[in-house]
């Protein structure tokens, strides 16, 4: 052996950046996962869509921050999907009958165990289908890649709050929520005037989420109708709340369901109001997709819809406590 071909063995052991972070044997299990998902949805006759990574719109949603890429040819802008819900959904309205996709997705977000700019999301409808239907299905199919999941708890919004943070996250003053913020965290970030949802997710962060789903898988449901996005709203009891359910196991949030939307003006005005919020706050604003409220116009059927992180998922099934060991090359 040269000189040079020692000194270059010396430098890859010194410096691995180029392996991927996956052992084989995890990108294995991926792949019988990705298999056994498309096998699920053929067996119940669930048609397979693809729909564009990067659109002139996108998301308005003031949690949830967009990639902006420039077309010199074009001397505009497009937006990297943060998830392929706008075009399923006119998928839906153009009569595709129930739909799935798993697509990357890309959100400017820190990265963390849980957490990656661009990652698979595992998105699925079920036209005239409830939000309990649904994620029965999503049980199923969590089932089906990791056997032997114990059966799901269903817990509401204020459910949780009262029994791990000891508030009523509807009716509890902000001050009594800022105190249960502060007793869990040793530093309380300046955020002046964080408005009620601000409080309400810093106790998520703090207190609620931490090792929700450790013993068995729960469907946390029943969110503000602040916090409904893409839902329709209803009641809990007498409360008007989200219907919207997000899955949790091992204290990892893996989907966000949906009772879907379907009125047109109120999506619109969502839209808009969200949309001004982002400004407020200067924050980067896609145009509106007003062809989503055109393809709700046109009539999308009632239904039910979820988004599922699927990294996440493997790394769950297959006992990684991190993202990145089931991603060949995270940092792209």
């Amino acid at each position: 052996m040269s000189s040079f071909e020692r000194l270059m063995d010396l430098e890859g052991e010194q410096s691995p950046s180029w392996r991927p972070t996956a052992t084989l044997e995890a990108l294995r299990f991926r792949a019988r996962c990705l298999r056994a998902v498309r096998e699920f949805f053929h067996a119940r006759d669930v048609l397979e869509v693809e729909t564009p990574i990067a659109s002139p719109c996108g998301t308005v949603d003031l949690w949830i921050d967009s990639f902006e890429v420039r077309s010199q040819l074009r001397r505009d802008s497009l937006w990297l999907q943060t998830s392929p819900e706008f075009h399923m959904k006119r998928l839906l309205a153009a009569g595709s009958g129930p739909i799935w996709q798993i697509s990357r997705v890309f959100r400017d977000e820190g990265r963390g165990r849980w957490h990656n700019n661009e990652f698979s999301m595992l998105e699925w409808y079920r036209p005239a289908w409830t939000l309990r239907d649904l994620c029965a299905e999503v049980e199923d199919l969590v089932r089906t890649l990791s056997p032997g999941l114990p059966a799901a708890r269903w817990m509401s919004f204020r459910e949780a709050f009262a029994e791990r943070a000891g508030v009523d996250p509807f009716t509890d003053p902000i001050s009594r929520i800022r105190e249960a913020v502060e007793e869990s965290c040793a530093v309380v970030p300046s955020l002046g005037d964080i408005d009620r949802d601000g409080w309400l997710d810093l106790l998520m962060v703090s207190r609620v989420e931490p090792g929700l789903g450790e013993h068995e898988p729960v469907f946390l449901w029943g969110y503000p109708p602040s916090r409904a996005a893409l839902a329709r709203l209803g009641y809990d009891g007498e409360t008007p709340v989200a219907l919207r359910a997000e899955l949790y196991w091992k204290g990892v949030e893996l989907t966000n369901a949906y009772d879907e939307l379907i009125d047109p003006a109120e999506q619109g005005v969502r839209f808009q109001e969200e949309h001004r919020a982002r400004l407020a706050m200067s924050k980067p604003t896609p145009p509106i997709d007003h062809s989503l409220v055109e393809a709700l116009r046109h009539g999308m059927p009632q239904g039910a819809g979820v988004a599922l992180g699927f990294d996440r998922l493997v790394a769950l099934a297959f006992g990684a406590d991190a993202i990145s060991q089931v991603i060949a090359f995270p940092e792209g």
